[in-house]
């Protein structure tokens, strides 16, 4: 890597660690998704964002432990480690990346989740694109309400002007 490589930065939205410090099925997709993306030349660092939440240790630090796992460099995954929400990620996340002179942004994060996720970078000035992990099997009630939760979600950061930060 050199300060002349423009590719992007992935920034990597947090999710649950599960008890003994297991990410759940959420995390460890988004993490192996940036993982593929670093492996394949497609991105030049991995910023991992999230706090403890009830399980330590940190998401990011779970992120983090899964990518070097996958074969990515230790050096190329920078940590941003006390973030609970969607704008908090990307909020702390900004001086790392302006640090690392991160000019793009490809935030991973599940598909229904990225237009809220978008939307915030948008706000905050970040030039950002998205990628997401395919979620095998058929769609499950589960997954049709995470789609609509978020969908409200949306609407509320949208009317209430968040990620302004």
């Amino acid at each position: 890597m050199t300060d002349a490589d423009e590719r992007p930065v992935a920034v990597v939205l947090g999710a649950a660690v599960w008890p003994g410090g297991v990410a759940s099925p959420t995390l460890r997709r988004r993490a192996e998704e940036a993982a593929r993306l670093w492996l394949e030349g497609r991105v030049r660092l991995v910023v991992g964002c999230g706090g403890t939440g009830r399980h330590g240790p940190s998401e990011a630090e779970v992120i983090r432990a899964i990518c070097v796992g996958l074969g990515v460099p230790a050096a190329a995954v920078l940590v941003e480690a006390r973030s609970t929400t969607t704008e908090q990620n990307l909020l702390y996340a900004r001086p790392l990346l302006t640090a690392a002179g991160a000019g793009r942004i490809v935030i991973v994060t599940d598909r229904y989740h990225l237009p809220r996720a978008r939307l915030v970078a948008r706000r905050m000035g970040l030039d950002a694109t998205g990628a997401w992990p395919r979620v095998p099997g058929p769609v499950t009630a589960r997954r049709a309400w995470l789609w609509l939760r978020e969908g409200g979600a949306y609407l509320g950061y949208a009317v209430q002007g968040r990620g302004r930060g």
